[in-house]
């Protein structure tokens, strides 16, 4: 996947030019463009030097912060949704002030922006790693794939779930982007599908079969219970079997199967 993992590039690769998003932001010792005519070419000369827009000093635990606050909007955003969370609750859930809060994200925009692109850059980034490397042999990769990714849902269900509902919300343009590293996710899927079965791509029913294996893993959280019996990681291989090699090659985990029961003796 692209490199969105820092909070604060995903904002600028996401809000370009023409936008109205784009903003002057000191606070990590870095000044970015304005957008206002005559200022950015200024600020990219380093000419800005306005007292009021000196940079201040990162605090040491700027990023854990950052990071905190992330996770705890991804949480509200998901049990409430996006339309029904405040800054406010994003301040109080996080333990600041709102104040301390807009010194780290300027609106609830920026904060979906930086979960949905944090999120679906490490999706990217774990079918890249999965084709790279050469102890994984092509016709492995499928399997490889679907277990890596239900267990990076298992830890961001959350994010997931924002990914999953909520990027709809965003400006046009920053939705796009995301859109198009989802597209790369589905193309990777869609190579090693074919890897397995080259006739769906001749077809061109490569990326439609993809979907369908996306609305098996990607909705799982809509009833997979947390702290329920079954878990990601003994779903994934039943996942694979259905997928692969269709209901009768279901394997029942042994934990799974039913326990007979023997009866008690009377006394």
């Amino acid at each position: 996947m692209p490199s969105f993992g820092s909070t604060d590039r995903s904002v600028d690769e996401f809000y370009g030019p023409g936008s109205g998003r784009r903003f002057v932001h000191t606070l990590d010792c870095r000044v970015v463009a304005c957008g206002v005519p005559g200022v950015d070419s200024d600020v990219k000369k380093g000419a800005l030097r306005s007292p009021n827009l000196m940079a201040r000093t990162r605090a040491p635990n700027y990023d854990n912060q950052k990071e905190a606050i992330l996770s705890s909007a991804a949480e509200l955003f998901a049990r409430n949704g996006y339309l029904g969370t405040s800054m406010n609750d994003v301040a109080e859930g996080s333990g600041l002030s709102k104040a301390t809060l807009y010194h780290y994200y300027r609106d609830k925009d920026e904060l979906l922006v930086s979960i949905a692109a944090g999120h679906v850059t490490k999706l990217v980034e774990l079918v890249h790693s999965v084709e790279a490397d050469p102890l994984i042999k092509p016709a492995d990769r499928l399997e490889t794939l679907i277990t890596r990714f239900l267990n990076e849902y298992a830890d961001a269900q959350h994010s997931h779930r924002v990914l999953t509902e909520d990027v709809k919300f965003l400006p046009v343009g920053a939705r796009r982007k995301i859109q198009d590293l989802e597209r790369t996710v589905v193309r990777g899927f869609a190579d090693a599908i074919t890897v397995r079965c080259p006739d769906l791509r001749t077809a061109k029913l490569d990326k439609p079969v993809s979907m369908l294996l996306f609305g098996m893993l990607n909705w799982m959280f809509t009833w997979l219970q947390p702290n329920g019996k079954l878990t990601h990681a003994t779903i994934a291989p039943i996942v694979c079997d259905l997928f692969l090699h269709g209901l009768d090659g279901v394997k029942v985990p042994l934990e799974s199967k039913p326990v007979k029961r023997t009866a008690k003796a009377k006394a």
